[in-house]
């Protein structure tokens, strides 16, 4: 415990913890106050996204490269898929779908982009493993090419578009895990050379014992649901009193406090001028929401959603996807980055935010 204890102490993200009884009481007493629970929520689970990360992390270090490699894969998006989870149960398909596309785009542009940024105003260029982030941009412009389909099938046969859109969306989610499958395979066994990162933690070096790893894991994934439900029950209210449309919330909110606790490592890695770590963070998170955690809610919604969910996603939502697939290739192709392309990456995921801000789908 003195580990988790230590840890806590030193990191001014995890003081932040006391939001989590705060929120749980504050459900228990007052459940109509839609926009305080939001909001409390809102900053619970940023901390406990920080706490599952470093946990995940320091179980990956017990198991050896495959299996660990393998944990991270898994785990790193935990908290996403545990909200979208909860907005599935919920039967939220646009927050759940925002979300999903908010990660791929916050991921592969602000994630990247700030580090290209941070690590640049410290170092005048910086170099990063070119075959590396060349690979993730494939895996992640395949997968925005599945999730582009579906719409396209549905404006052609508008007669039977959504259900032919249903039945699409099944078979490209189970090639896509396959293409997961095979992408872990490729980057944990036969090509594991390409990879010169192997842990985000290694950025700090503590490292937990197993015991106490696996118990926080354990336990703060339960916490997380449970703050995920309160998030989820509130959303729509608070969203409507704060001026926020769903979509907004699900692609800039939950995908920007889901990913707090990988852009505080990546970002600390770029400052120390470990770009391969940040740039396999960035987009090996994105490619990961689009290939494994897309495709497993839609699988997972005809067990626990009202009704099966499809994969077709609003026209700009697709766009904006593609568009930051394209962008994230074409940046990753040198192999070299100063800070001014950071900030590129940051402006055209503020354009994006703002688009969204003030013409949310269905205006």
């Amino acid at each position: 415990m003195n580990p988790l204890l230590k840890e806590i102490r030193h990191s001014p993200l995890l003081w932040m913890l006391i939001f989590v009884p705060l929120v749980l009481a504050v459900e228990r007493i007052a459940p109509s106050a839609h926009t305080v629970l939001f909001v409390l929520a809102v900053l619970a689970i940023v901390p406990l996204a920080a706490l599952l990360s470093h946990a995940t992390e320091s179980v990956a270090e017990k198991t050896g490269d495959a299996i660990g490699g393998l944990l991270n894969a898994t785990l790193g998006n935990l908290t996403e898929l545990i909200i979208a989870l909860a907005a599935l149960h919920a039967g939220e398909y646009m927050l759940v779908k925002a979300s999903i596309a908010g990660a791929i785009v916050t991921n592969s542009l602000f994630m990247l982009g700030a580090s290209f940024l941070l690590g640049g105003l410290r170092h005048h260029v910086q170099e990063y493993n070119r075959a590396g982030g060349r690979l993730y941009s494939a895996l992640l412009l395949m997968a925005t090419v599945a999730l582009l389909v579906p719409a396209a099938v549905a404006d052609l046969d508008l007669a039977r578009g959504g259900v032919t859109a249903q039945k699409l969306s099944a078979g490209l989610a189970i090639l896509l895990i396959a293409a997961y499958g095979l992408g872990l395979l490729f980057s944990l066994n036969t090509h594991k050379e390409l990879f010169v990162s192997k842990g985000h933690s290694a950025v700090d070096g503590m490292s937990w014992p197993i015991g106490l790893a696996v118990g926080t894991l354990i336990v703060v994934t339960l916490l997380v649901t449970l703050v995920s439900e309160i998030f989820v029950g509130s959303v729509q209210k608070a969203g409507e009193t704060l001026g926020l449309s769903p979509a907004f919330v699900g692609f800039i909110i939950v995908a920007l406090v889901g990913a707090a606790a990988e852009m505080a490592v990546a970002f600390s890695a770029a400052r120390k001028n470990r770009l391969d770590m940040s740039v396999s963070i960035a987009l090996g998170s994105a490619s990961q929401i689009a290939l494994f955690v897309a495709p497993v809610l839609v699988l997972l919604s005809y067990f626990i959603g009202p009704k099966p969910m499809d994969l077709q996603f609003w026209p700009g939502a697709v766009t904006m996807m593609m568009i930051s697939a394209v962008t994230a290739s074409f940046i990753t192709n040198s192999g070299r980055s100063a800070w001014f392309i950071g900030a590129l990456l940051v402006f055209i995921y503020a354009i994006f935010a703002m688009t969204l801000y003030m013409l949310p789908p269905g205006t």
